[in-house]
C-alpha cells in the first residue's frame, strides 16, 4: 500500500462460464482476492467505469 492507503494496483477478473456458479467456494476467494472486482460477459461493459481504468478514460 501507498503512504495515502491506497494499493498500486488494482487485481481485477474476467471470467466466463458456468463452472463458478456450482463452485461456489472458489468464487467466494475470487471476490475477496479481487475486492470485488469480478467481471462477466454480462458485466464487462462495467469493467472501465467500476475500476481504476476509468482514470485512464480520454473521453
Amino acid at each position: 500500500m501507498t503512504p495515502e492507503g491506497t494499493f498500486k494496483f488494482e487485481v481485477i477478473a474476467c471470467i466466463a462460464g458456468r463452472g463458478f456458479g456450482v463452485r461456489r467456494e472458489d468464487m467466494k476467494k475470487l471476490l475477496l482476492a479481487t475486492r470485488g472486482k469480478v467481471f462477466t460477459i454480462k458485466t464487462i461493459d462495467c469493467l472501465v467505469d467500476c475500476s481504476r481504468l476509468k482514470e485512464f478514460k480520454t473521453r
